[in-house]
């Protein structure tokens, strides 16, 4: 297992659409492994694949629910309900935080590191995390769905 690089805003890959996963290999789950690290290190919530270089629909979550790493390969967000505003960062841009409006609860089709599908339904910060997430994934960043911006404290 190793860190990977996080790519910050400005970088072309996070702004391109990614491909699916159709394999699940040793390769994958490697990806996963560093992904881990790389988001513990950091002291992050969630992190997708093109945030590491890497052009796969791939992210992961981890809330600290005690449920641990949450690892969502060709994610879909089948249903969204309600409505949450929150403060949102990203690791792609360390001391950025802005509102942003996402869903209060989400439910969420993926595939694990084996290939085995699974759904997942998830309110609060999960939710937001997902949502947050999947957007990575398709070129979105947090930035394009700001209510306003958050002043930051000196």
């Amino acid at each position: 297992m190793a860190l990977r690089e996080i790519f910050k805003f400005g970088d072309d890959i996070l702004r391109k659409k990614c491909r699916e996963v159709t394999k699940f290999d040793d390769k994958l789950a490697e990806l996963l492994d560093d992904m881990a690290d790389t988001l513990k290190n950091a002291d992050g919530v969630g992190l997708a694949a093109p945030q590491v270089g890497i052009l796969r629909r791939v992210c992961i979550i981890d809330v600290r629910d005690g449920k641990g790493v949450l690892e969502l390969i060709n994610p879909e967000i089948l249903e969204k309900s309600g409505s949450q505003t929150g403060n949102e960062g990203c690791l792609s841009a360390p001391g950025e935080w802005c509102e942003v409006v996402r869903p209060a609860t989400v439910k969420v089709r993926a595939f694990d590191r084996h290939g085995k599908e699974f759904t997942l339904e998830a309110s609060e910060l999960k939710a937001r995390a997902i949502c947050h997430e999947v957007d990575h994934l398709d070129g979105v960043l947090f930035i394009d769905r700001v209510e306003k911006t958050i002043p930051q404290k000196s």
